[in-house]
């Protein structure tokens, strides 16, 4: 925890003598309905061992100070004064103790007594060393008829995981399962266009939520006449069946006027 430098106790008391107003009062907010700010961490994702994280946290107004926090700690961990409405909180060379969810608050400078609420949390993710990839397989292979049963198994080490499902193009977990062994099953009812695209999975120990495996290699799920081509090739056929009309009419309107203008001759 930071102490209070004597240039800021100095500032402290200068606008106590002068009785500046707090962003809060110029922001005409009402004691104790602080709006929270907002929060985010960069970048997403499973974090290696050793990489670099940023949390940010935000508010529209200047002259703020910032805190954070992590779940399960007593106390805040560090704060900021940024010169804008923005403060950044990096960690460097990430472990499995920096592994957890965070939350920010807000608090005038010359008034640290009254806070904002806390931010949404966000999570931080850290890759485990020593966690074996899990294996996963799809059922039924191949190309699946709209409307079947799909099921995605994964498989683990061993028992007491949390395992989840990806899907390519979305940083987010799409569903997690608890099972009782060290394998899970997710099940994908009536599958349709929606449903198309590359799976993984990856698990977490029990004992460590915000410690993760690597995650698997892909499976891939196609639905049969819902690839992202299906709807050119209509297209096209369509196409193709109005120009062949118009030929036949083309041809028949010829053969129909050839009769009159030999007539004429």
């Amino acid at each position: 925890m930071a102490d209070l430098s004597p240039g800021y106790r100095i500032q402290l008391l200068w606008d106590l003598v002068h009785n500046d107003p707090s962003p809060f009062q110029a922001a005409g907010w009402p004691e104790g309905s602080y709006p929270k700010p907002s929060i985010s961490v960069s970048p997403g994702g499973v974090i290696p061992v050793g990489g670099n994280i940023t949390i940010r946290c935000h508010h529209q107004h200047l002259g703020l100070r910032f805190v954070l926090y992590k779940a399960g700690d007593s106390d805040y961990l560090t704060y900021a004064d940024p010169a804008g409405s923005e403060a950044e909180f990096p960690i460097t060379s990430a472990g499995r103790e920096q592994g957890g969810s965070y939350t920010c608050r807000y608090s005038g400078r010359t008034d640290s007594a009254a806070y904002s609420e806390p931010s949404d949390p966000v999570q931080i993710i850290v890759a485990g060393e020593g966690l074996p990839r899990p294996s996963i397989s799809l059922s039924p292979t191949g190309v699946t008829a709209p409307g079947a049963n799909v099921t995605i198994r994964c498989q683990g080490p061993r028992r007491d995981m949390r395992f989840f499902l990806h899907k390519a193009g979305d940083l987010n977990p799409q569903r997690h399962m608890d099972p009782a062994g060290d394998g899970a099953e997710f099940r994908i009812p009536t599958v349709g266009r929606q449903h198309e695209g590359n799976y993984s999975c990856s698990y977490r120990p029990r004992s460590e939520p915000f410690v993760s495996s690597q995650p698997s290699d892909t499976v891939e799920l196609v639905v049969a006449g819902e690839g992202p081509g299906s709807a050119s090739l209509v297209a096209a056929a369509l196409l193709l069946l109005l120009l062949l009309v118009a030929f036949v009419c083309f041809r028949k309107t010829r053969a129909s006027e050839c009769p009159a203008q030999q007539g004429k001759g």
